[in-house]
């Protein structure tokens, strides 16, 4: 990313004259750096060395916000109404529901909306500076442009700086550029603040501090990619205005017919209003936030942190998985596997920095490797693994590592002392080292070969092989220690890889079986890039790769060129990321994107799905995400996309079970409106309300519980939404009416044994015994009707009563509920039903052989256009 400033050192010259004018100034061992003057001087001026502070909404905002988009309004408005209808402990129990969801969801949103502060984390708290001509350590944040900065392998770069002359640098810049390989920096080149210093030593000047730093404008980035709305919020907002209108609407339709019967206003009013609240899908908002938070649990436990609850549905709606290469697919660990010399090949397989290795090859061969792996390590004197935990872990550059693992790997002793170095240089690509065994030389073949005059035969052809396998390949070469980097003896040639993960490609291929298109967006060579790509099974052999550069300029055409399964982007910078995302989206996709790096923020932000590393990863990728990997693997990734399936089909369960329930609690009044009065109302308002509240609540939840099934990720996900043509057939078709007529039955059946003619007023308790029975039989129904919500597929008698404990939980405390709410007199007397008599018990009971059967017989007809991979 290109970052402009207007913090200009020396408004007379350039980066290049600055560089000249204080290389002028060096001392024996240092540049004399700026004066405290000037330094207190052009800290007036620019200000403070931190980044700038997010400007997110604040955590009143936030919360607000929580308290009233579309649903909690309407929740609102029915509270209100209840209050208004004589109802106040329903008022208050509305409320409350609103409340706990809002603060519940505002945790979430509270702390993903504070990526951009989280960069401090990437400052260092002091640095080593020349002011006065003196070496001082001082805080990061006094920093100015102009000053003269000691960087040193272990130090986090303070500012943007340019490097002054004499200055040999290894960077990792992975957190900035994506690339796996610390890049070799010198006199001229540019350190960007936020980066690391791996190896060597060196000065720069400061160029940019605070705002004007690239690190900074990523920060802007991040906070300016808006997070599209989940598909869940959507499909919610949709089915909640649905609900909402048609609640309005039977409300006032109600108000009317009780005013054509000769109802006074006032009661017609209160009557409409009560019929509204009941429709009101109180126990919805609850019902949806807690599956998401257990099923958000439950990718924790596999190592998946979602940080906003609607991720989780968001994952399994994920049709195009953007993933990084290195850490994700592979271990991010440097390790040397093969060596190539005149006497031979040799493969060598081991784990990590492990200590220990198996060696392939022959005596000669391996003896071969042993005298290259010895002039290696000596040049790289100060790098090793430390056994960290139960793993080992590199200590400097990951690739000087490898090679100093590969020297204890093979016994080789002490190496003994360094009588000089000629570090790595950028332009000459190699690095040498002088003791009392020679002149031993490492760097890129294409540097080192020709400076051979011997062991050179078949170089070139091996170095070719090597490479196009993805392999990071070293030449080595020992000469005398008086003759110069020249007359050399090619002693082999040494590649390293970082190794695919064990299960990368089963989760690969799970993707594709899943109809998910997957592409690697990586910042690492299209190379290395492509053979990682063919390794794991994301490419095939003729599939497309492409670099940054080769990226068409228009939108629609890159929509076109990478919307296809198995595509590998390489030298992508922040820009193209964040790119990818939207074009990708504007073709219909969700995508997921996952990265570790400072430079990922705005495209996790961007993304539908933003996915961080949580091991290998940065604060910031790690705020700006949905979800965080604690374990980085793509398996995971995978995992927790199963696991959001699974949900997308346990809201749709539990949206058939409440919906079913709405039918059966809005016949007895329409029923009543239709006969003009002549049939009873069979249910009250408050026994509406106990259903929603009191007995649907649990069996619901448990249903958002439900295990996913093993068809899961088979297929690409059907684009439908979570209320559908099918489930309103089947909640307000099939099983709603089978409800709503058995308990009207029972109803009217109790009323009919015991006397009540049409037209007639029954008695008091004649109405409560058979308003009991009524509720009863949905009660028992819905019981019936949350087991054959477990599968839109199989009867009850093929899904069985276990795979799900907490439905039996759930189940037995409704039934408890139901013994309470009638046997409990002032209960019973508040919501105005009584207990039923024995025949209302043995018809209420039916309701459940009536929802079994109907369902059953309604699965049969449509079970042989059921498309695979339905729960």
């Amino acid at each position: 990313m290109s970052v402009t400033t207007d913090q200009a050192v020396d408004p007379s010259g350039d980066d290049a004259a600055r560089t000249a004018r204080l290389a002028a100034d060096m001392t024996a061992d240092a540049t004399a750096g700026l004066s405290s003057d000037e330094a207190r001087r052009r800290h007036a001026r620019y200000g403070p060395n931190v980044l700038p502070r997010a400007t997110g909404p604040s955590a009143a905002r936030l919360l607000a916000g929580q308290l009233v988009h579309f649903f909690a309004v309407m929740l609102w408005v029915a509270s209100g109404l209840a209050l208004v209808a004589g109802m106040p402990a329903l008022a208050v129990a509305i409320a409350v529901v609103v409340v706990l969801n809002g603060v519940f969801s505002f945790a979430q949103e509270y702390r993903a909306d504070r990526a951009a502060q989280r960069l401090r984390d990437l400052m260092p708290t002091t640095v080593t500076v020349r002011r006065d001509g003196r070496t001082a350590r001082l805080p990061a944040d006094q920093l100015v442009p102009g000053d003269v900065v000691l960087l040193e392998a272990g130090d986090r770069v303070s500012a943007d700086l340019v490097l002054l002359p004499g200055a040999d640098l290894g960077i990792d810049e992975s957190s900035m550029t994506g690339e796996s390989v610390p890049a070799a920096r010198g006199a001229g080149d540019t350190a960007r603040a936020g980066t690391f210093v791996v190896r060597g030593r060196g000065y720069g000047e400061v160029v940019a501090t605070g705002a004007g730093t690239a690190i900074a404008a990523i920060a802007v980035e991040t906070q300016r990619a808006s997070r599209p709305t989940s598909p869940l919020a959507q499909q919610l907002h949709r089915v909640v205005t649905t609900v909402a209108v048609a609640a309005v609407a039977v409300g006032i339709g109600f108000f009317g017919v009780s005013l054509l019967l000769g109802r006074a206003g006032t009661e017609s009013f209160l009557f409409g209003v009560g019929v509204m609240v009941a429709l009101v899908p109180e126990s919805l908002l609850p019902t949806v936030t807690l599956s998401l938070a257990r099923a958000a649990q439950r990718m924790a436990g596999r190592h998946a942190l979602v940080r906003r609850l609607e991720s989780v549905e968001t994952l399994g709606a994920t049709t195009f998985l953007c993933t990084d290469k290195t850490g994700t697919l592979t271990r991010n660990e440097m390790a040397v596997v093969e060596f190539r010399s005149p006497a031979g090949t040799v493969t060598v397989a081991g784990e990590g920095y492990a200590p220990s290795a198996t060696l392939s090859g022959t005596a000669a061969a391996v003896a071969a490797l042993e005298r290259a792996a010895d002039s290696a390590r000596r040049c790289v004197p100060d790098s090793h693994a430390l056994h960290k935990g139960d793993r080992w872990v590199a200590v400097g550059d990951p690739m000087e590592v490898a090679l100093a693992v590969l020297g204890v790997r093979l016994h080789l002793g002490d190496a003994g002392p360094t009588a000089s170095v000629s570090p790595f240089d950028a332009v000459r690509k190699r690095s040498s080292v002088v003791d009392g065994s020679g002149r031993h030389v490492i760097g890129a073949p294409d540097s080192v070969v020709p400076l051979c005059v011997a062991g050179t035969a078949g170089a070139d052809d091996d170095v070719a092989a090597m490479a196009d396998r993805g392999l990071r390949v070293l030449a080595v070469a020992i000469g005398s220690a008086t003759g110069g980097e020249h007359d050399l003896e090619l002693l082999g040639l040494v590649g390293l890889e970082d190794p695919p993960r064990t299960d990368v490609s089963d989760a690969v291929r799970r993707c594709h079986d899943a109809g998910i298109r997957i592409a690697m967006v990586t910042g690492d060579h299209p190379r290395t890039a492509r053979a990682i790509g063919l390794e794991v099974g994301l490419i095939a052999s003729d599939g497309l790769v492409l670099t940054s550069a080769e990226l068409p300029a228009d939108d629609a055409a890159l929509g076109e060129l990478l919307d296809r399964d198995g595509v590998v982007v390489a030298r992508v910078t922040p820009d193209d990321k964040l790119r990818i995302a939207r074009t990708l989206q504007q073709r219909g996709h969700v995508v997921a994107m996952t990265g570790d790096g400072v430079n990922d923020g705005p495209a996790l932000r961007a993304a539908d799905i933003g996915v961080a590393m949580g091991a290998s990863g940065t604060d910031v990728a790690r705020e700006a995400a949905d979800v965080v990997l604690l374990d980085d693997h793509l398996a995971t990734i995978v995992a927790a996309i199963e696991l959001g399936r699974a949900t997308f089909t346990n809201i749709r369960r539990f949206l058939t079970y409440h919906l079913t329930d709405n039918v059966a609690e809005l016949a007895p009044f329409v029923v009543w409106a239709l006969s003009g009065g002549q049939v009873p109302l069979a249910l009250t308002v408050l026994q509406v309300l106990a259903l929603d509240i009191g007995t649907d609540l649990l069996p619901a939840l448990a249903l958002g519980a439900e295990p996913a099934n093993p068809h899961t990720m088979e297929g690409r996900r059907r684009q439908r939404g979570l209320i559908d043509g099918p489930l309103l057939r089947r909640a307000f078709g099939v099983l709603g009416p089978a409800e709503a007529v058995w308990s009207l039955g029972a109803f009217l059946t109790v009323l009919l044994v015991d006397g009540w003619r049409l037209g007639q007023t029954p008695s008091a308790s004649l109405l409560a015994t058979a308003s009991g029975t009524a509720f009863a039989a949905i009660v028992l129904g819905q019981l019936a009707n949350a087991f054959a919500c477990r599968s839109e597929s199989r009867w009850v008698g093929r899904t069985g009563l276990r795979g799900n404990p907490l439905l039996l939980l759930a189940v037995g405390v409704e039934l408890v509920t139901l013994l309470s709410l009638l046997g409990v007199p002032p209960v019973a007397d508040l919501l105005g039903g009584g207990w039923p008599s024995p025949l209302g018990w043995l018809l209420a009971s039916g309701a459940v052989v009536v929802v079994v059967a109907v369902d059953a017989l309604h699965k049969a007809v449509r079970s042989s256009r059921r498309p695979r991979g339905t729960a």
